[in-house]
């Protein structure tokens, strides 16, 4: 997994940019991986690679669009599709995307000009567990295994979106669709995010049973979010992504390879290995809908200026990172507080957090308490 994810964040590739020759050369590496370890290309025109043509957006508040032919204003993304046929009733799909940000632009939070984004993490790490799964499922023919390497997730699941609306295989096949997007760097707590929990009857007690790791899951319903799995979801497929959190690197020149915890991705391989082999045995799943987490949240006119700890499964809202100028700094908050208390409202959890952001207007103080450490902690803030 490490020599993967070197290639594939090496500058060489200058960020693996959907439509440039950089992803070209990462979709090209993904295949002869593909190759080397027995899976049939199943793209288009019995190749690897399925492709699909785009017009990139302008506007850096709407999403890129797919075109029906090439032109001047238009680009190109590679899907790279892999095979284990085993001749059984089911397939799973198992998908990470591989494209990045460049270097930078619209999705980057560098503000310092142009630099190579080599998204060591974001996604060289799931691509290379999803290779790590592809060698041990070679052996486990309960199911038939179809590998996806997206592109164009970055500029709006282009390429999980075209996928499901031109599969190259029956959809009615697909039992279910595992996704990893950010798996590596599991932290201290070994506190692994895992979406689209809700979307068949059966994930809750086989994610309990699998967890042999001694994981801290945390758990999300809903099959909607900002990665892969959203298409096949919309789709009426069930749906698991494994996400091992924010940092400080994300979408910024930092996220390189040395800085990911590859004894982690190995867990993370290990665990999705045995939770596939526990939903061996249940047959075809049933699908559920869920509730879009994002549509239920409350607006508001105030922000702290904080990046919420997503993988905190504690009680309250864990700080994970603080913006510069924002209330929370000049209150004196931290990365690793946990906001408790906002005013008069007790906070437990991240939606109890947004919907007492909701109640507070521009210029307004307030009394916001966290724990740091141990103790208690009482600040003023000011929106």
């Amino acid at each position: 997994m490490q020599e993967d994810v070197t290639f594939l964040a090496d500058d060489a590739l200058k960020g693996r940019q959907t439509g440039t020759e950089g992803e070209q050369l990462a979709a090209e590496y993904i295949a002869k991986r593909f190759e080397e370890l027995g899976l049939e290309p199943k793209g288009d025109n019995q190749s690897y690679f399925q492709e699909f043509t785009f017009r990139p957006s302008s506007n850096p508040h709407e999403q890129a669009e797919f075109a029906d032919s090439e032109n001047d204003s238009t680009q190109t993304g590679i899907n790279v599709v892999g095979y284990l046929d085993h001749n059984a009733a089911s397939t799973i799909v198992i998908g990470a995307h591989y494209d990045h940000l460049g270097l930078g632009g619209e999705g980057s939070l560098y503000r310092e000009g142009e630099a190579i984004h080599n998204g060591a993490d974001d996604n060289a790490s799931g691509v290379a567990v999803m290779l790590d799964l592809a060698r041990r499922l070679s052996e486990n023919k309960k199911n038939n295994y179809l590998f996806i390497g997206f592109s164009g997730e970055e500029m709006g699941l282009l390429g999980s979106s075209y996928f499901v609306k031109n599969s190259t295989i029956d959809l009615e096949q697909i039992n279910y669709m595992i996704n990893m997007d950010m798996v590596g760097r599991l932290n201290t707590e070994r506190t692994v995010a895992v979406h689209g929990v809700g979307t068949s009857p059966v994930f809750k007690q086989t994610l309990f049973a699998s967890n042999t790791f001694d994981l801290n899951i945390a758990e999300h319903e809903s099959g909607i979010g900002p990665s892969d799995h959203t298409s096949f979801y919309l789709a009426d497929i069930p749906v698991l992504h494994f996400f091992t959190g924010q940092h400080s690197d994300y979408h910024k020149p930092g996220d390189d390879a040395d800085k990911l915890n590859y004894d982690g991705m190995q867990i993370i391989s290990d665990y999705i290995y045995g939770v596939i082999n526990e939903l061996s045995n249940q047959g075809k799943l049933a699908f559920r809908k869920t509730k879009n987490e994002s549509e239920v949240v409350p607006e508001f006119k105030v922000t702290l200026g904080v990046v919420p700890d997503y993988l905190f499964t504690g009680k309250g809202m864990r700080i994970d990172g603080v913006s510069e100028d924002k209330p929370a700094i000049k209150a004196g908050l931290k990365k690793g507080d946990i906001v408790v208390k906002m005013g008069e409202y007790d906070v437990t959890d991240m939606m109890s957090y947004m919907k007492t952001l909701s109640k507070f207007e521009k210029g307004e103080k307030t009394i916001v308490t966290v724990k740091r450490g141990e103790q208690p902690l009482e600040v003023e803030v000011e929106f």
